[in-house]
Order: C-alpha cells, then structure tokens, then sequence
C-alpha cells in the first residue's frame, strides 16, 4: 500500500466530514465518471458505493468508520479487479490544520505513489475552496 501524507488548514472533523461524503467526490476525484450509493449505516455514511471511474473501471467498495480516530477503511466489494483498497485518517495537527494521511492499493497491480499523491493533493485542494 502506498501512503501520502498532508497538512490541510481545516479543522479535522470537516476534513472527515467532506472526505466521506459521496456527493463531493465528483468535486475532487480526477477521472470520476459517476459515484452511488448502494447502502448506508444508521448515521446515513456510505457503506457501500459504486464507482465507476476513467475509460472503463466500475467496481464497489464496502466502508468501515472509525469516529473516534477519524478513519475511514475501504475494501473491493465487486469487480474486485478494478478496485481500490485503502484508508485515509484525518488528526489535528499542530498548526491548528488537519494532517490527512491516505493509503492506496489497487487490487488489479502497484499502486504509483503518483496517483496517490495527485488523489491527496485534489482533495486538499478542494478543502480549501470548501466553507
């Protein structure tokens, strides 16, 4: 698994807030074609979504919270091939900012630390246009 690491100047409960939300993704993953969600827990999360991402990859993963650490873990649930596993966790950090690391493997081949990094860098990017 690959790992990135950055320091975004939001409060870490917004940063996991706005990362598990479906319906920003579209707003910070590149190459997203169309984003749903097959199932959520009783606080309204995704459990599962559907993906279906550049020329040709759709697939499913399944989500695992952790609210305590602000963790969010997702495994391949369908077309396991074209998925993604991984993890992002989101601490305080000491310039009173949000430290995100994130965690990539695809389940198909490596992972380039690129693609991580690029993935990472769009969502602190897109946090800083969010109020």
């Amino acid at each position: 698994m690959k790992t990135a690491v950055a320091v975004v100047p939001r409060d870490p409960i917004k940063c996991f807030g706005e990362f598990i939300n479906p319906d920003t993704f579209p707003a910070w993953v590149p190459n997203l074609r169309r984003v749903r969600v097959i199932a959520k827990d009783a606080a309204g999360r995704p459990l599962e979504i559907h993906f279906e991402y550049g020329a040709s990859r759709t697939y499913s993963l399944k989500y695992d919270y952790n609210d305590e650490t602000r963790e969010v873990r997702w495994q391949p649930q369908a077309n396991k091939r074209d998925a993604v596993a991984g993890f992002a966790r989101f601490d305080a950090d000491e310039s009173g900012g949000t430290k995100i690391t994130y965690g990539l493997k695809y389940e198909g081949g490596p992972t380039e630390l690129s693609e991580v990094d690029a993935l990472l860098a769009a969502f602190a990017t897109y946090m800083q246009r969010v109020r």
